[in-house]
């Protein structure tokens, strides 16, 4: 059999290099598949069992910020691919997981682009796609299901709500995180740290919301879905900022405590 035709240009003594030593190339992950085929319903179905809050004017969102770029066809509609899925996939982990703004979340992906970095995630639930995270298998709950959920006495819920460390919506029913906060309530109890003493806490907590608010409301004033998706990722942000500068400041008061 004839040896095959040597290259341009290429050694006939020059060493083979195994494929596992090539370098990957093209954009963050490499190895999985660029055939646009999905369509934004696909990626939705595709996202949703982890992202349940994650929408069409998300992932339009999450384009123009140039975190992933679907293919359009002749009639304009965006295709992705099983890459851009999963690189959307990091995208919202970070967010949710981590609080990361997406300029931060950006340089990553140009990190991971570029063949350097990491894509290890830290478990910390917090938010879904930008925005407050809710336990997906609570409804609207009572002070009867909070106290059983919390495993405290109804009367305990009960003088919260009357203290105003929690607050019912004005269906009557109590807001999200109201057993989180009710656990915690009862920890501090036993140091005798009642409702009277939350209820500075829960002022504090709803300044710090307001200020949120605040700058979140440029986006929320607009009426486009991207400006919705933006607010509610600007809101969970900053909110996340507010929370790590409060522990900041109770860590660094408690340390003192001990000079």
């Amino acid at each position: 059999m004839a040896p095959a035709p040597q290259r341009a240009g290429e050694s006939e003594h020059a060493p083979s290099v195994p494929a596992a030593q090539h370098v990957a190339s093209g954009p963050w992950p490499q190895g999985i598949s660029r055939h646009a085929t999905m369509r934004i319903s696909d990626v939705l179905a595709a996202l949703g069992g982890e992202f349940p809050a994650v929408s069409h004017s998300k992932l339009r969102f999450l384009e123009e910020q140039g975190l992933v770029t679907p293919v359009r066809t002749p009639a304009g509609y965006r295709q992705y691919s099983p890459a851009d899925v999963e690189r959307l996939r990091y995208v919202l982990r970070q967010q949710r997981d981590r609080y990361l703004p997406l300029k931060v979340i950006g340089e990553q992906l140009a990190e991971l682009d570029a063949g350097r970095g990491t894509h290890a995630l830290t478990p910390h639930l917090a938010a879904k796609d930008g925005e407050v995270a809710r336990n997906a298998a609570d409804g609207p709950l009572t002070v009867d299901d909070v106290a059983r959920r919390a495993d405290v006495d109804v009367d305990f819920v009960t003088d919260l709500v009357d203290g105003g460390v929690l607050g019912p919506h004005g269906s009557g029913h109590l807001e999200a995180g109201a057993v989180e906060v009710v656990r915690i309530a009862a920890a501090l109890a036993e140091h005798g740290i009642d409702a009277r003493h939350l209820r500075s806490f829960r002022q504090a907590a709803d300044r710090q919301v307001d200020v949120v608010e605040q700058v979140a409301a440029p986006w929320r004033s607009q009426r486009s879905a991207s400006a919705r998706a933006k607010a509610g990722t600007v809101a969970a942000e900053v909110g996340e900022l507010c929370a790590q500068l409060h522990t900041a400041f109770v860590r660094g008061g408690v340390e003192r405590l001990g000079d």
